[in-house]
């Protein structure tokens, strides 16, 4: 059994920062990409950024050069540095993993998710 565990949210004003962290545990091979998804009160699900497991990331245009993913493939984590945070950051930020969890099976995993709200 895989579980992503997501810690760092909170409160914090508007351009304030916060460090996301996401924990992958349990019967893990390997893991690909890992990223981040956010989804704000009456919106759908978005995408953030990812990286890929050589550290190759990519983000939406909406946080690009304020946010910053980073891994340690030692610790099966993920961090989202969240800078210059903005009101239309506030939402529910959820981890995402693809993980091997043998030679020929890989699978995307979710976290439960870690509110973060701005608001002065």
């Amino acid at each position: 059994q895989v579980q992503l565990e997501e810690s760092g949210g909170g409160l914090v004003q508007p351009g304030g920062s916060l460090r996301l962290s996401c924990v992958a545990s349990g019967t893990i091979f390997g893991i690909n990409a890992m990223g981040w998804y956010r989804q704000a009160p009456g919106k759908q699900r978005e995408y953030v950024a990812t990286i890929s497991s050589y550290g190759s990331a990519d983000y939406v245009d909406s946080v690009k050069g304020r946010f910053t993913i980073s891994r340690d493939n030692a610790k099966s984590t993920v961090y989202l540095q969240m800078d210059s945070l903005k009101p239309e950051d506030t939402a529910v930020y959820f981890c995402n993993a693809n993980i091997r969890t043998s030679l020929t099976r890989a699978k995307d995993y979710w976290g439960q998710g870690t509110q973060v709200t701005v608001s002065s």
